[in-house]
């Protein structure tokens, strides 16, 4: 942690969410017809790594984590961990990835004295985790002693396309934050009852995340996540309003795109756009302006044909689909 002293009082930059959730949920009190309670953010943090374990963007001292809690009861904790399985395997199949390896940390049973919490509660979260795996149908590996301290989890590794295995997702219970948070709910009973505490981090920190799908895709994004889906080529300066036009219309069709008004041959501007691995190329010089439509370029194959900016922008969407 980053630890520093400021008119004689000592501050932490930040290096969790946990405490702010936590504090939101002690906010005012709950009842269990308020439970479950979902909070979730992008939240940045801040952990002294030390300098020769930075790597890119795979290891940084500063980054933000797609950080949810969950506050339920016993009861509620099957649906919840369904849920989250669910979540999981949607978005990373939206962002391309078909392979995943799954692993169960459970606590080691001959050292039970190294873990927080009683042993009915580690049995039923780990009852928990196994059954929703086996009713997902999930093969999942269980990794005996491997779980923290202060509960088990799940562990969902993506394989990219290289066969490359990065550590992603994580759903994780804790017994020792509410017991040492006091956080509590009013049961049917009308008595005080410990809350069951659910950490998730889905695409874990951003940035790894968008390192892994630059790996992933060896910098060939997909149109949907390409930062630029379309460069316009003016073949010439004077063709540059007509570029404008365009640019304009297609950002109005929620297309990201970008002028190279660069004084370069309309050849090298194009092999630039292939080099940066631009989805869209569109050039426009005298037989576009006249028909008043665009010669269109598809990176990696090539010409497409003459194109109105609808069907351009049609094309786009269809293969963000």
């Amino acid at each position: 942690m980053y630890l520093f002293e400021k008119d004689a009082e000592s501050y932490i930059v930040k290096p969790m969410n946990c405490p702010f959730h936590i504090q939101i949920y002690k906010s005012k009190p709950r009842s269990y017809k308020d439970l479950p309670i979902r909070y979730a953010e992008w939240g940045t943090v801040y952990r002294y790594e030390r300098s020769g374990t930075l790597h890119g963007l795979m290891r940084v001292r500063g980054f933000t984590v797609d950080d949810a809690h969950i506050f339920c009861t016993r009861e509620q904790v099957n649906e919840e961990i369904l849920k989250l399985l669910d979540f999981t395997e949607h978005l990373l199949q939206k962002f391309g990835f078909k392979e995943y390896r799954v692993h169960l940390s459970t606590r080691d049973q001959k050292q039970p004295e190294k873990y927080m919490g009683s042993e009915e509660d580690w049995e039923t979260a780990q009852r928990a985790l196994a059954e929703a795996l086996k009713n997902k149908g999930i093969t999942y590996r269980e990794m005996q002693g491997e779980a923290v301290f202060y509960g088990p989890k799940i562990d969902i590794n993506i394989v990219d396309a290289s066969g490359r295995e990065w550590q992603c997702t994580t759903i994780q219970f804790d017994f020792n934050l509410p017991k040492r948070f006091h956080i509590t709910y009013t049961g049917q009973d009308g008595k005080e009852h410990e809350v069951l505490m659910i950490h998730r981090a889905l695409l874990g920190a951003i940035e790894r995340f968008f390192a892994i799908l630059v790996e992933h895709y060896e910098g060939n994004l997909p149109t949907w996540l390409a930062p630029i889906q379309a460069k316009i080529l003016p073949i010439s300066d004077s063709y540059i309003p007509y570029a404008q036009k365009i640019h304009e219309k297609l950002q109005a069709y929620g297309i990201r795109s970008e002028i190279d008004s660069s004084a370069s041959t309309i050849s090298y501007k194009i092999r630039e756009a292939e080099v940066q691995k631009i989805p869209c190329m569109v050039v426009c010089g005298r037989r576009e302006v006249e028909l008043k439509k665009m010669s269109v370029r598809k990176h990696g194959t090539g010409n497409v044909g003459l194109l109105t900016i609808r069907e351009l922008a049609q094309n786009i969407k269809n293969d963000c689909g």
